[in-house]
């Protein structure tokens, strides 16, 4: 019922791995389209580089594919990246959108995270990421040239212009833990650009709130409150000058 849900996993990752404590909450009440991006689960890797800009021209296409017009996106960690640029790039598609752990210029994440990548492989990767990426493609050479793949979208990442942000009019909910990648001045920031956003900071680190694979803290009850809070915010009228 409703204006269906497009949900964006992280990088290096796949619906399960992110959304898999998760996802069957939003399916009980909503059409949900849980995309797995380029090189990304089962979704078959092709001969391009992996950029935000490329993934949202992919969910717009896809989406003009399945005959809908206007969605609401959450992407978590590069997924809320990507539906950034979906706002950004084709605005007609989006109706709310949820940036959970996300950023815009490479300050918003902390120093240290950026020294950690410059020398990342693929066996610094989370085991439970690399188990449930084998799991489906049982391909190892995949696992390793996903993880470039990423690793390099990431190095390479030029900060976008606070118009950008500016642009985008649609309803943003977004959301970090207190203990994430994201600095909470970063998301302050984003908060102060978007025309139309609410802010949460949960407690928690990256990806706790929604349940990611990785956490540490399998039998938390945080999920299903965060799910309740998306839930509203999707549910909620649209603001009056937006209608």
């Amino acid at each position: 019922a409703g204006t269906p849900l497009v949900l964006i996993h992280g990088g290096g990752s796949t619906i399960r791995t992110t959304f898999g404590k998760v996802l069957h909450f939003f399916a009980a009440n909503r059409k949900v389209i849980a995309v797995e991006l380029q090189a990304h689960g089962h979704t078959a890797d092709i001969n391009r580089l992996l950029t935000f800009e490329q993934d949202a021209d992919d969910l717009a296409a896809l989406l003009k594919y399945l005959k809908i017009e206007n969605a609401d996106f959450l992407g978590f960690s590069n997924g809320g990246n990507t539906a950034m640029q979906v706002a950004i790039r084709h605005p007609n598609l989006v109706h709310k959108l949820v940036i959970a752990s996300s950023f815009y210029k490479r300050d918003g994440l902390y120093p240290q995270l950026w020294s950690l990548l410059k020398d990342a492989t693929v066996k610094n990767m989370p085991q439970q990421l690399k188990d449930v990426y084998l799991s489906i493609t049982h391909n190892p050479q995949g696992l390793s040239a996903m993880h470039d793949k990423d690793k390099q979208r990431m190095l390479t990442f030029k900060d976008w212009k606070d118009e950008d942000i500016q642009s985008i009019h649609a309803p943003a909910l977004l959301i970090i833990g207190d203990q994430d990648i994201v600095r909470p001045e970063h998301a302050m920031e984003m908060y102060r650009l978007l025309p139309n956003a609410r802010l949460t900071i949960l407690p928690g680190g990256h990806g706790d709130y929604i349940g990611e694979i990785t956490t540490a803290n399998k039998n938390s009850k945080l999920p299903y409150s965060t799910v309740a809070m998306i839930e509203e915010f999707l549910d909620a009228p649209m603001p009056e000058k937006l209608k």
